[in-house]
């Protein structure tokens, strides 16, 4: 499946962008406001430079005890963010996300321009669906190729617990 595919890319606002002098107390109040955990620093071109992330703010201002009144975007955001396509194979960046620890993934178009931003979260709404199903297709296909030996062994553990209780009534009583 392609991350195009995905609800979650299609019903998605607008990324919440900012150029990389815009100061991190405006940049945090549109976070606040909109409730959402990230802002993409781009060029004037539009181009991703970096994210800033709520934990950036916590490790490389607020931990600092940086003045978010003077401080830019550009002097705490992550560069370098690893960036997929929306043709890319949704289950390839799920893997990559989980083994690199990121929990942000920016969608950019063909001339590089943040088009979307996947979370984690969003994948995990398109695994649960697919992890109950299989699991209940494992058990059935599991219980239905191992009925008479479910049923054998179903029926040894019965006789056995019925034994069991005759066996203690009667020596129970006898004493």
């Amino acid at each position: 499946m392609k991350i195009r595919d995905r609800p979650e890319f299609r019903d998605k606002p607008k990324p919440l962008s900012f150029g990389p002098d815009v100061l991190v107390i405006d940049a945090a109040m549109q976070m606040a406001k909109r409730n959402i955990g990230s802002v993409m620093v781009i060029d004037a071109n539009q181009k991703l430079l970096g994210v800033v992330t709520e934990r950036d703010i916590l490790n490389r201002l607020v931990a600092r005890e940086r003045d978010p009144t003077t401080t830019r975007l550009a002097e705490i955001m992550t560069a370098g963010v690893r960036v997929a396509k929306a043709d890319d194979d949704l289950i390839e960046w799920m893997r990559i996300m989980s083994n690199e620890r990121f929990r942000r993934l920016p969608i950019v178009d063909d001339s590089g321009k943040v088009v979307s931003v996947m979370t984690q979260g969003d994948f995990v709404s398109y695994t649960w669906p697919n992890l109950l199903h299989q699991a209940r297709e494992i058990t059935r296909t599991t219980v239905g190729r191992n009925y008479q030996i479910l049923l054998v062994v179903g029926s040894v553990l019965l006789y056995s617990i019925i034994l069991i209780v005759i066996l203690t009534s009667f020596f129970g009583s006898s004493s």
